[in-house]
């Protein structure tokens, strides 16, 4: 950890990029510190940081890491600020202030199975928890990691998943592309139909899920239809998060307000909230 002052979270500090990654055409990866080394603060797996520069600032999942070298942001380019960040270089300094939401339930896990289901972007916050499940790899039974998105090319952190991942301990990971491409000899579809065609055992597993709304919205169904109950499925609803401290009324969907009581739901959680998210 560094000596900045973090003591007041909406004061941001400042850290200097390090390192820039292009992941897809459209998803770089951002490596930050503090310029004395460390970072400002940890994080747990599904927490996030809001990032400010001139052009304003924005909610994005902050990867956990073990140590406190640095922060990783893999953020994609789809508006203002999202341009404006994917146009810094390396030695540029960034605002940055949290961490906030209340994170994977990585304790309540322990001792499950695990079933990963992303789309897109949507592989960044689960990455957080698959890295914590590999780091604890006793902790957790048999890994799987079904990921898609819409081409090869888009297809973020392909070493983890080609590389990396599938030679851990336990573990399988499955990877789908929406339409056929002739340089991809692998499965063909959407997730939740890949899913399905899997149809992974429920017993003594927890999945957790996170993408575009509209994936979301048929993998929990695909799980229901495949007898997972709604105290087994997680998922995070980290595109909610505004402020980050439920003082905007931005994040509000019925009782909850998603920067403070989430982003990090289960299904019955969600079944109490109006399908607004």
């Amino acid at each position: 950890m560094c000596s900045c002052n973090c003591e007041q979270p909406l004061v941001p500090s400042i850290v200097e990029v390090i390192d820039i990654v292009d992941e897809t055409p459209d998803v770089r990866s951002f490596y930050v510190k503090c310029s004395e080394g460390g970072v400002p603060y940890s994080v747990q797996p599904g927490q996030c940081s809001m990032l400010s520069l001139p052009a304003g600032e924005g909610m994005f999942s902050c990867t956990w890491q073990e140590g406190n070298e640095y922060q990783h942001y893999a953020i994609k380019k789809v508006g203002l600020l999202t341009e404006e960040l994917h146009s810094i270089e390396i030695g540029q300094k960034l605002g940055i202030r949290g961490p906030y939401g209340n994170g994977f339930p990585v304790e309540a896990c322990k001792g499950k199975d695990m079933l990963f289901i992303a789309g897109g972007i949507g592989l960044a916050p689960l990455r957080s928890f698959i890295k914590y499940c590999f780091k604890h790899r006793d902790d957790y039974g048999k890994i799987d990691i079904l990921y898609g998105s819409r081409s090869y090319a888009d297809l973020c952190f392909k070493d983890e998943l080609f590389n990396l991942w599938p030679q851990e301990k336990n573990t399988q990971v499955y990877v789908t592309i929406d339409n056929a491409e002739p340089e991809w000899d692998g499965h063909v579809g959407f997730v939740p139909s890949y899913l399905e065609e899997l149809n992974p055992n429920p017993n003594g597993k927890i999945a957790v899920t996170c993408g575009p709304p509209i994936m979301i919205k048929f993998v929990l169904q695909s799980l229901e239809k495949m007898g997972y109950i709604d105290d087994q499925v997680i998922t995070t609803l980290e595109m909610r998060m505004k402020c980050g401290i439920g003082k905007c009324g931005r994040c509000n969907v019925g009782s909850q307000y998603i920067c403070v009581d989430g982003p990090v739901f289960t299904r019955t959680q969600l079944r109490q909230l109006p399908q607004e998210w």
